[in-house]
């Protein structure tokens, strides 16, 4: 068993505008030091596979068909025994 832990960004070139707004609250709590906020998701996936390789490919191919749109967002994840 497997435990995936995947990080889905938008890609530097793309407007966050979910960043803007909370770097704004921030700025606006007394934060003023917040240069910039980037908004992603977050997901753990358990996954069974033979090898540790095996379940890369699997939650890459995950992250490539579903999880991410490759026009604007950029994944990382680690997998590690669960």
């Amino acid at each position: 068993m497997w435990l995936a832990k995947v990080h889905v960004t938008l890609k530097p070139v793309v407007n966050d505008p979910q960043g803007l707004t909370i770097k704004g609250a921030l700025r606006s709590l007394s934060f003023e030091t917040v240069e910039s906020v980037r908004v992603g998701k977050y997901m753990e996936i358990l996954l069974e596979a033979p090898s540790q390789s095996e379940a890369e490919e699997m939650v890459r191919e995950m992250c490539r068909k579903l999880l991410s749109n490759p026009v604007i967002e950029n994944f990382v994840f680690e997998v590690a025994p669960a």
